[in-house]
């Protein structure tokens, strides 16, 4: 429907179509409403950019040529682009901010398309607004950084050269359905980007025109119409503004003579406006003839430009040429209120285009409207320059007249078709190719088939049109395989996925040195494919870590199930892991040593390898065993742990990060431990106030047991229905058992067994460091007015005992009638077998300190009436890392015997394993609690 007050009124003219969204046009025309239906037609096109200064639109040139106002000054916002199509609303990339308008002038006979798009100065404002609007959403109010997130470059590039791709479908269109197209720009200079556009368009018009033929075969018109997919090649006109380039100076009146004196230089036939003319149709026609948009033959032409025409017409501002519009307005106004004579006299009888040439007299600058005739004086010798109308008519009467143009040129010029459609027939054709161009239309099968192949053809515009993505893909293509050199640089056959993401970050640095532009990010992800394909085809090495934190040496593989045998030629091998460490231990009495396979799971750290010893050297020895599960059902299922708190969500990433997950742990690769997962790492723990974890580090020490809170066994009868998947400790859930223990006490015999001359006689101790501590026990036989000292405790560094007899009979578990003497030896392991005791209480460690592990406690319980309490509670790592302890808390050693206490060669929890201490950890965290030994005497 026309808009409001934009219909021209009705006068001798004749009457005129108002203007109009070309859609509601065309779809009321195809209902039979169209004035004018048998009427033939011109039809003339209008597209370009525009300037930012007022009254530049394309809209006013179409009210300077009919003499009145055909558009609103102030149009309203289409609807459509304000709120978006249903389901699009809010996401600009899915908006066409392309809009055509048309206008039919009945008494002219000439159908008027207006083509606005983001070249013009209110669309590209609206999609900035939009896409302002669109990273507004996405932040949302909780953004970090309190404001908007921009867009990224890539996406930003996308979107502009995707409206781009859409403004050269509505050109096409244009292209298709128009007689005359006059291009429109704010400047006096040629825009060379439209060279590469016509390119663009020429090519996607060759690639399309078999679905533009099948779109309007049916259509009511000539057959080189169908044939061709247009009524004409059509003629291209230009349209510059100066925008004050180009100042005349108005002649000066009668009678006055300033240069008088000076010699005036000849007149020349042409004014500077036709010059400038001349030479803009010049340079525009080498142009287009040497990128081969125009060629001899005008038929194979996208467009053609008449060879003995003009086809540049330059609008020169007024007299008061300037850059501030309020001055502008001010002399508009200041004109418009002053009334002369003239005025006067005919303005009560004037009315309609008359009137409105007469009130427009101010308006010329920075506008469209037709200077007039009276600007370059005939008197001057100079021709008298034309009028827009003037310009414009000469070609559209070549059309209305049925002549055609003849813009072949050559020594063989063949004709081009032309054909002049009646109103109706043009609209018929013009409304099937706006289906399929346009709209994209699906609900007819046909048109939804045509439509759905021009988009698809869209591609051949981005060789064209977006030479940045062009060029930054070529660049970025360059730069792949100096990334993947740098990624294989030094790499290992197999390599974990640490290395991978170190190898990675470097060959993004590289890529990025030389990469550009927006295909930048395509490449990166495109990269970080390829290392990562490159890394599992063979070249992944198995993320698992074994219980003293060396890797597994096997490439990517699957453990075997029970009962299954290793197959090292499957794809992938089913292997068990190993890090190709070994190490010398010795059994847990400590006689033999034996090579041993480095652990992956605790079952075989902490119970295989001395099962097997024992039917070697301590089968026969006497033990203590410790409680462990005992099942009351075939299929026992392991306890959940539910009463440990789970690790914060930031931890859990962080745990992530440091041992990343491999494509095998869902298919059985994951060490099972049973422990139900391993992160490679222990974690952290909650803090427990039963860890100890502020006591200081002592081998034996005793302080106020009643103070000091000990993690209790159990709660509650242990059950036979859930096992312990994995070690006793302050964290676990109470009540349950492991099915196997990792502690030993082993008794090597009586306590006579221990000669203190020359210590134990067993393998890999270093000289000197066999011999076990002495350790004296007051029997109380005195009254308890001699004092209540606690004398009966392994001392405490530097604390001696008091009462303490300085006479010592050597070789006699008894000084006198109320001393015993104990040993204890608190034995260190290393890797290589190397074993020594500790030196004193006060004396672990030197200034030169020997790494190795505690393993075994050594006990000589002499032939007295006492009794020793062992109390073993081990932190392997700083707090808040739980205690470690065995299946039966407090053990009772009889006298008279040589006991050995073998403690666990690895610490596991349900997080993971307790990886042993580096050089640069503080080694006070890794302890023994102090209250290990207590004697009681009976």
């Amino acid at each position: 429907m026309p808009l409001p007050g934009a219909a021209g009124p009705p006068g001798a003219m004749g009457t005129a179509v108002g203007p109009m969204s070309l859609r509601e046009l065309l779809l009321a025309a195809e209902a039979g409403g169209a004035a004018g239906g048998e009427e033939e037609v011109c039809v003339v096109g209008i597209f370009g950019k525009t300037a930012l200064q007022l009254c530049s639109e394309k809209e006013a040139l179409v009210s300077t040529v009919c003499d009145r106002q055909v558009f609103p000054l102030f149009p309203e916002e289409d609807p459509e682009l304000a709120d978006g199509a249903a389901g699009q609303e809010g996401d600009p990339a899915t908006k066409d901010y392309n809009q055509l308008q048309a206008y039919y002038s009945q008494e002219s006979r000439v159908l008027y398309l207006v083509l606005t798009s983001i070249c013009d100065t209110p669309q590209l404002l609206r999609a900035c607004r939009d896409l302002a609007a669109a990273e507004n959403r996405e932040a949302g109010p909780g953004h970090p950084s309190g404001g908007p997130a921009p867009l990224p470059h890539a996406e930003a590039h996308e979107f502009w050269k995707h409206q781009e791709k859409l403004h050269c479908l509505s050109l096409l269109y244009l292209f298709s359905v128009c007689h005359i197209l006059l291009l429109v720009h704010p400047t006096c200079s040629f825009d060379i980007t439209y060279d590469r556009v016509f390119r663009a368009l020429d090519g996607l018009r060759q690639k399309v025109l078999p679905s533009l033929k099948a779109a309007i075969k049916d259509c009511p018109v000539g057959k080189e119409w169908k044939l061709n997919c247009r009524p004409c090649p059509p003629r291209l006109l230009f349209l510059f503004q100066l925008n004050g380039a180009l100042k005349v100076d108005p002649l000066p009146s009668r009678g006055q003579d300033p240069c008088g004196h000076l010699e005036k230089p000849p007149p020349k036939k042409h004014s500077p406006k036709r010059r400038l003319q001349h030479a803009l149709e010049d340079q525009i026609y080498r142009i287009f003839r040497k990128s081969r948009v125009l060629t001899n033959q005008s038929i194979n032409c996208l467009f053609t430009v008449p060879a003995n025409q003009a086809f540049v017409y330059i609008v020169a501002g007024g007299p008061q040429d300037g850059d501030d519009p309020v001055a502008m307005l001010l002399d508009q106004l200041r004109s418009n209120c002053t009334m002369r004579e003239t005025d006067s006299l005919l303005a009560p009888t004037l009315s309609g285009p008359r009137r409105y040439q007469m009130m427009r007299h101010g308006r010329q600058q920075l506008s469209f409207h037709a200077e007039s005739t009276s600007s370059s004086s005939s008197s001057s010798g100079q021709l008298v320059d034309c009028t827009l109308k003037e310009f414009l008519w000469q070609h559209v009467e070549l059309v209305l007249s049925k002549k055609g143009f003849e813009d072949s040129v050559g020594r063989n010029p063949q004709p081009s078709h032309f054909e002049l459609p009646t109103y109706q027939k043009w609209v018929a054709a013009a409304l099937k190719l706006y289906e399929v161009t346009i709209e994209g239309k699906d609900d007819d099968p046909t048109c939804g088939e045509l439509s759905s192949k021009i988009m698809s053809s869209i591609k051949v515009l981005e060789g064209y049109l977006d030479i940045d993505t062009k060029f930054s893909e070529n660049r970025c293509q360059k730069a792949l395989p100096m990334a993947h050199s740098a990624y294989q640089s030094n790499l290992p056959h197999n390599y974990t996925m640490t290395v991978h993401k170190n190898q990675l970050a470097q060959a993004l640095r590289v890529y990025s040195q030389h990469a550009r532009g927006p295909a930048f990010h395509k490449y990166a992800m495109q990269l970080n494919e390829d290392c990562y394909k490159f890394w599992s085809n063979g070249h992944q090495l198995c993320e698992e870590r074994s219980l003293t934190d060396q890797h597994c040496v096997h490439k990517f593989h699957l453990l075997p199930k029970a009962g299954e045998k290793p197959e090292a030629d499957r794809n992938p091998p089913i292997l068990y892991h190993n890090s190709r460490a070994r190490s010398t231990g010795a059994c847990n009495c400590g006689r033999k040593q034996a090579p041993r396979e480095d652990p992956f799971d605790i079952k075989a750290a902490n119970y295989d390898f001395y099962q097997l010893l024992e039917e070697k050297c301590c089968g026969k020895l006497e033990h203590i065993n410790f409680p462990i599960f005992q099942p009351s059902t075939p299929d026992p299922a392991p306890a959940r742990d539910e009463s440990s708190p789970a690790p914060p969500e930031g931890e859990i990433e962080k745990l992530k990060e440091k041992e990343p997950q491999t494509q095998g742990e869902s298919t059985g690769l994951s060490l099972a431990l049973s422990l139900g997962q391993s992160t490679g790492s222990l974690g952290t723990y909650p803090p427990d106030a039963q860890g100890g974890g502020d006591n200081a580090e002592s081998h034996g020490q005793s302080g106020d047991s009643k103070s000091e809170k000990r993690p209790s066994l159990v709660d509650r009868q242990a059950s036979t229905v859930e096992y312990l998947p994995g070690m006793l400790h302050s964290n676990c859930p109470k009540g349950l058992l492991p099915k196997f223990s990792s502690w030993s006490l082993v008794k090597l015999g009586p306590a006579k067994a221990y000669n203190f001359h020359t210590g134990l006689d067993q393998q890999g101790f270093i000289p000197g460091t066999n011999y076990l501590m002495p350790w004296d026990i007051v029997i109380r036989t005195r009254t308890e007015d001699e004092g209540d000292l606690d004398t009966n405790s392994w001392p405490a560094p530097n604390k001696a005992v008091p009462g303490k007899r300085s006479a010592v009979v050597m070789g006699r578990g008894r000084r006198r009638d109320d001393i015993a003497r104990a040993f204890v030896g608190f034995e260190y392991e290393d890797a290589r077998g190397r074993r020594f005791m500790c030196s004193g209480p006060d004396k672990g460690r030197g200034l030169k300190p020997h790494y190795a592990q505690f393993m075994r406690l050594f006990v000589v319980v002499p032939d007295a009436p006492l009794q020793i309490t062992l109390t073993p509670q081990v932190q392997p790592g700083p707090p808040p890392c739980p205690i470690f302890y065995p299946e039966k808390q407090e053990i009772t050693l009889p006298s008279d015997g040589l006991w050995v206490l073998r403690f666990p060669y690895a610490y596991v929890t349900e997080r993971g394993p307790c990886f042993p201490p580096k050089e640069s950890q503080q080694l006070m965290s890794y302890k023994v609690l102090r209250g290990i030994l207590k004697a009681i005497t009976q």
